[in-house]
Parts: C-alpha cells; structure tokens; sequence
C-alpha cells in the first residue's frame, strides 16, 4: 500500500523518474536497513520509509526494532515512520517524524543476552 502510494505521488508530482526507483528495500534486499521502503520527495531527496502495520485503530501498539529507531535517530531528516492502521477494513495512514519520542512511548521488551 505505501509503495503503491509513493509512486502514485511522485507521478502526479510529474516526477515519473523517481516514481520508477522507489523500492521494497526490505522485500528485495532483506530486513535489516532499517527502513522498508527507499522513496523521495518531488525535489528527489531521498525518503526512508519504515511501515508498521495494525488491523487495530490508530493508537495500537506496534513493534520497532533498535536498528530501525537508530536508523530514524541517524536520519532524521529522511527518516519517516508511516503508520498504517485499520488494515483489514479501511486502511489509513500518517507519517510520524523522527525524534519518534515526541510521538510515542518507548518501552523495552526483551533483551539481548551473551556471554562475556
């Protein structure tokens, strides 16, 4: 849906080239960059798009991981977190900009454990 989304914007923003370089980064390269999604605005600056997803309303809690809020922390000016919520009915969005603090409530959930 968000994919979907960025390139209808940036054709109707006359912006055909850009619209053709979005991509599914975590569908093509793997989940682990941080975002989901590489887009741009229509002056072709790079957007880092990262998705979470809810059938819940908009203030159902969802997941993020420390790469991806290190990522929003390096990246601030690029970084969007898009919120897509009430998925299974009529799905919506919002973008919440990094610091995502500002937001939303940060609460540890697990741990890493290794051996010293």
């Amino acid at each position: 849906m968000v994919l979907h989304f960025e390139r209808q914007k940036l054709q109707a923003n006359d912006r055909p080239d850009l619209a053709r370089k979005v991509r599914w980064v975590s569908e093509e390269d793997g989940d682990g960059a941080g975002y989901d999604i590489l887009s741009f605005d229509a002056k072709g600056s790079e957007r880092f798009l990262e998705v979470k997803t809810t059938v819940g309303s908009d203030t159902t809690p969802f997941y993020i991981t420390r790469n991806e809020l290190s990522f929003s922390s390096e990246r601030p000016d690029a970084f969007r977190l898009c919120r897509v919520f009430d998925f299974s009915m009529r799905p919506k969005m919002f973008e919440l900009a990094p610091p995502l603090e500002n937001f939303v409530r940060l609460s540890p959930l697990s741990y890493e454990a290794s051996f010293s």
